[in-house]
């Protein structure tokens, strides 16, 4: 069967259309979109964050402000609590979508600080190589090396437990798994044609790796972020389970499973519902993250 001069050159167009820009973010979409789980799963995780920062609100009402009339009422669907009260008879659920709030806005600042630093650290020891390389990497090994919870408690201890401590304390570490990461793609990335024209062209190292290095890591970056997120946020729990987290009146998942361990037997709903919650969250992160890993797999376009 014989193909005219037409169909070769439409077949020739639909292959860059293909590899133009909007035609890989269209590729990536389908195939993320394919994924009903990773699809399910962003929708269920955007409810959830609407539900952590407009619920109270919609609500209307006060975590702290007592309902002396509900002491220690199990879930039900009279009176509005739906999650219950605690012993002081403040509603579980507004207590919870607190607490969410800020597990989740420590999780979103803790994995953005981790990955600007990655990134830049990686990049830079990747890139430029040599000793270089081999002095940045031994100060990441050393950094693993440190206790890191021992540090968390001590700092917590001597500065207080402030939500911007909390932050600070988690990126602080976080950032060594992304840092080698992104070295190891770097170290592929600089021997690529394109690498060699922009040093034909006279750019310097740093542009290199700003313009050149970078955007081409952003897909690792997004995949590894969704895998680091889940940590931090499960970091800032454990923290706050040995007491070391945000403190009154600011609350957290963390602070929530914490109080309701040690009322377990007594009232089990304080327990359960915030570690639900928790759970369901990072369990969300993980499959929007698989979904991303392999949306962006090149085996798969």
């Amino acid at each position: 069967m014989a193909f005219s001069t037409s169909d070769a050159s439409d077949a020739a167009v639909r292959a860059v259309r293909a590899d133009s820009p909007r035609g890989v973010a269209a590729s990536f979409a389908l195939r993320f979109v394919r994924n009903r789980t990773a699809l399910f799963s962003l929708a269920l995780l955007f409810w959830v964050t609407l539900a952590c920062f407009a619920g109270p609100w919609w609500l209307g009402r006060d975590p702290a402000q007592s309902d002396w009339a509900s002491l220690s009422l199990p879930p039900t669907l009279q009176g509005g609590h739906w999650f219950g009260t605690d012993e002081l008879g403040r509603d579980l659920l507004v207590r919870t979508l607190m607490g969410g709030r800020v597990s989740l806005e420590v999780g979103l600042l803790g994995t953005l600080a981790a990955c600007l630093i990655g990134v830049a650290y990686g990049a830079c020891a990747g890139y430029f190589g040599g000793r270089i390389d081999a002095v940045m990497m031994r100060i990441v090994d050393l950094m693993y090396a440190i206790p890191y919870m021992l540090i968390a408690i001590l700092m917590m201890t001597l500065f207080g437990r402030a939500f911007y401590l909390v932050v600070l304390t988690i990126s602080a570490f976080s950032w060594l798994d992304m840092a080698r990461v992104v070295r190891g793609q770097t170290l592929s990335l600089r021997t690529r044609e394109f690498i060699d024209a922009a040093k034909a062209i006279g750019a310097s190292g740093p542009a290199i790796v700003i313009r050149h290095i970078v955007p081409n890591l952003i897909g690792v970056v997004v995949v590894y972020a969704t895998v680091m997120a889940p940590g931090i946020v499960l970091t800032e729990s454990v923290l706050s389970f040995l007491g070391l987290g945000v403190q009154e009146p600011m609350t957290s998942w963390g602070v929530l499973i914490e109080d309701g361990a040690q009322k377990l037997e007594a009232m089990p709903w304080l327990l359960l519902c915030p570690a639900a919650m928790l759970c369901g969250t990072l369990y969300c992160v993980g499959f929007v993250g698989d979904g991303l890993r392999d949306a962006l797999d090149p085996k798969e376009r």
